[in-house]
């Protein structure tokens, strides 16, 4: 009898892709998730006989080894195994083919794997390349550290390609659409390259590789690998406002382009942290990890871990800098895994942060955080909590330095740092508030007992001080004096609608707190800023006088025009109001307002029938609402599953007041919900934002 051989190899693609929730990776590969059968189907020369043996390697990286887990070597068999080892079952035969399950195991390292089969048979030994396969994480399997149980958050947070992040100041902000587009051409491929750029990667390959089977890993690997500052990774960031030599990090709509053009050329030029963010994201739910973008408003950078931030003024209220910040809005990610490495308790959403802030273990990167270690203020669990902790939780210093370089306390707070923490909805491109998952109620006994338990837990070496470490010499140098605690009080009023072209007008109201009457002496700053809360361009300096009788409360108006502000924006649209308000008596007051002009809006709308593979009208209107003439207009859609690659589109000059109509046809080719997001920039607006959803029909 002749021996068994292999004459073709069916992998079984749309079956087990459908099975295995893959289908909608725009890819030829076979893709599976890991801890779930597979099927493929044998085409031999003959029937299976007793005496044949089929053993099924399954390899991957660069040294496969059984040690290791990158070498699987599995027999064929009539009954399946444990779950604790890979193995192939028979599931039919006749006359030549052979139906065949084959099983991984919930612990499978993630990656490219090649599967062959070494066949022996009447006497004589013979090997067959069977192809190859991805393997992903499963959050659809109990027994993985990434399962998930309800469908709607795995549909959510694993398949939808359709991404919200939330930007603004906490007391003006809204939200912009993200393509994640984990599914598109080749970017699951350009996923698994990254990883192999990785800085553990060149150090040692086949030990970098034996660990892909860890989300904990996976993910920290990761959160270094999207920023260029280590590792020629994915992006470069700048905050300075100057991108003439790249692009701007607002032009960005999603993360195909920049993982594309990382692929060609290497990192690419800009990014800001809602990039890094956005693309990480996508490299965590490309790989099967569940994923979200979270954005923290007030968010603090705490460089000297000593979790509080300090921030320098002038006496005229002018930002001085320091190595502390408080970021009007900063955005990370979280991803749901287990932490076998700390206990149940930490198990859940991990914080993971691409964004290059401070190094970790010596690289630009942060995490794996545990939430839960955040809330309960377990801050020296691995890794990076006290910097996360900071961020939403840290107490704030206001100081300002006068000429002779004495410099006051005026304001300190417990509350500000960490509000109105966001996520989009499951299902829905609403918002969800999540702060309460990591601080207790600000003002609550619990968030106090927590901060003093976290304090307690820094390491001996760091920094408990109210003052910056970058501030330590000019502590040492100069008289540091103590605030006299006004009494009267201050806040910001907006007047009107925040809008880019318009002017902006404001009242600072003050009010007597005491029951005799004085004289408030204010200094008022107006400065562009980025999002970052750093100054760029001084718009207006000016100061005043306020009279205030007993209790009398009194609104000093203040304007802002359009001419004054007009080149000095960012393409953040932000101005940091500072108000230094000192009274008779030497009682100092310091009021802070960031205000956020909105852009005007791009209108969009679809026409026609929202189904696979049929054609469909956009319609996208934008007016001009300045009194000069708009120039240079260039329009920039994308969206995965509407449009393979960036549709950019230049349309005529706009009059004042006058509207452009764009309509074009595309024909979406993947269903569930999509997202049309669209970027107009032209010589006096940048980078205005628009999306639109819809829910596509499978054909």
């Amino acid at each position: 009898m002749a021996a068994l051989t292999v004459y073709n190899v069916n992998l079984e693609l749309n079956s087990n892709k459908n099975a295995h929730n893959t289908s909608y990776y725009d890819s030829s590969d076979l893709i599976l998730r890991r801890a779930q059968p597979f099927f493929i189907t044998l085409t031999c020369n003959r029937a299976l006989q007793s005496g044949d043996n089929i053993t099924f390697i399954a390899q991957t990286g660069p040294r496969p080894s059984d040690s290791d887990g990158t070498r699987r070597v599995f027999d064929l068999s009539n009954s399946g195994s444990d779950s604790s080892s890979w193995s192939a079952v028979l599931q039919s035969s006749d006359s030549s083919t052979l139906s065949i399950s084959i099983s991984t195991t919930s612990d499978s390292i993630v990656g490219l794997y090649s599967l062959s089969a070494q066949i022996v048979s009447n006497g004589s030994s013979s090997s067959f390349t069977l192809g190859n396969f991805i393997l992903l994480f499963n959050a659809w399997a109990s027994g993985d550290d990434v399962y998930m149980s309800g469908a709607a958050e795995r549909n959510e947070y694993v398949l939808n390609e359709a991404g919200l992040v939330f930007v603004g100041s906490a007391t003006n902000f809204g939200s912009r659409g993200w393509d994640y587009g984990q599914f598109e051409q080749g970017i699951l491929n350009i996923i698994l390259k990254l990883q192999d750029s990785s800085i553990e990667y060149r150090r040692d390959a086949a030990a970098d590789v034996a660990r892909r089977n860890d989300p904990k890993y996976v993910s920290r690997v990761l959160s270094a690998m999207v920023n260029s500052n280590d590792d020629q990774g994915v992006v470069l960031g700048r905050w300075d406002g100057n991108y003439s030599d790249g692009v701007s990090p607002s032009a960005w709509n999603g993360s195909i382009a920049l993982l594309r053009r990382w692929n060609s050329s290497g990192p690419v030029r800009y990014g800001q942290c809602w990039v890094f963010a956005g693309v990480l994201c996508t490299a965590l739910r490309a790989l099967g990890i569940p994923a979200r973008m979270i954005t923290n408003f007030e968010s603090a950078h705490d460089t000297d871990r000593n979790l509080s931030v300090d921030q320098y003024f002038d006496k005229y209220g002018k930002s001085l800098g320091g190595a502390d910040s408080v970021w009007n809005f900063h955005v990370w990610d979280e991803c749901w895994f287990t932490r076998p490495d700390l206990g149940p308790n930490y198990n859940g959403w991990q914080i993971v942060d691409a964004t290059p802030q401070e190094p970790s273990g010596g690289i630009f990167r942060l995490g794996p955080t545990s939430r839960r270690a955040v809330k309960e203020g377990d801050i020296d669990l691995v890794y990076d909590g006290p910097f996360v902790y900071s961020e939403t939780n840290a107490d704030r210093y206001e100081w300002i330095q006068y000429d002779d370089g004495t410099m006051k306390k005026v304001y300190s707070d417990t509350r500000s740092v960490g509000q109105y923490t966001s996520t989009k909805a499951v299902g829905s491109f609403g918002r969800v508030d999540v702060t309460n998952n990591y601080k207790y109620p600000e003002g609550s006994a619990e968030e106090r007992q927590v901060y003093q338990k976290a304090r307690g837990r820094l390491s001996r070496g760091a920094q408990f001080g109210s003052m910056s470490s970058s501030h330590t010499s000019l502590q040492s140098r100069v008289q540091t004096v103590g605030a006299v605690k006004p009494t009267f009080s201050g806040k910001f009023e907006v007047v009107g609608a925040l809008e880019v072209g318009k002017d902006v007008n404001l009242n600072l109201i003050l009010k007597n707190e005491a029951s005799d009457s004085k004289t408030v002496k204010v200094a008022i700053n107006a400065t562009a800023i980025v999002y970052t809360n750093k100054p760029v361009n001084e718009i207006l300096n000016t100061s005043q006088s306020v009279s205030l009788g007993p209790n009398e409360e009194k609104a000093a108006s203040l304007k802002i025009t359009y001419a004054q502000y007009d080149r000095l924006l960012t393409e953040d649209n932000m101005i940091k109001m500072s108000a230094v308000c000192q009274d008779d008596k030497q009682g100092e007051l310091l009021v802070t307002e960031t205000l956020t002009l909105k852009s005007p809006p791009l209108l969009i709308k679809f026409i026609g029938q929202h189904v696979e593979g049929k054609p469909l009208m956009v319609d996208i209107q934008f007016a001009n609402p300045l009194k000069v003439e708009v120039k240079d207009c260039v329009l920039v859609v994308e969206g995965s599953g509407l449009l393979r690659e960036p549709l950019e589109v230049k349309t005529p000059s706009l009059r004042p007041n006058q509207r452009s109509r764009i309509q074009f046809d595309i024909i979406p080719y993947r269903p569930n919900v999509r997202q049309l997001l669209c970027n107009l920039s032209s010589n006096l607006f940048t980078n205005i934002k628009g999306g639109q959803d819809l829910n596509v029909a499978a054909h």
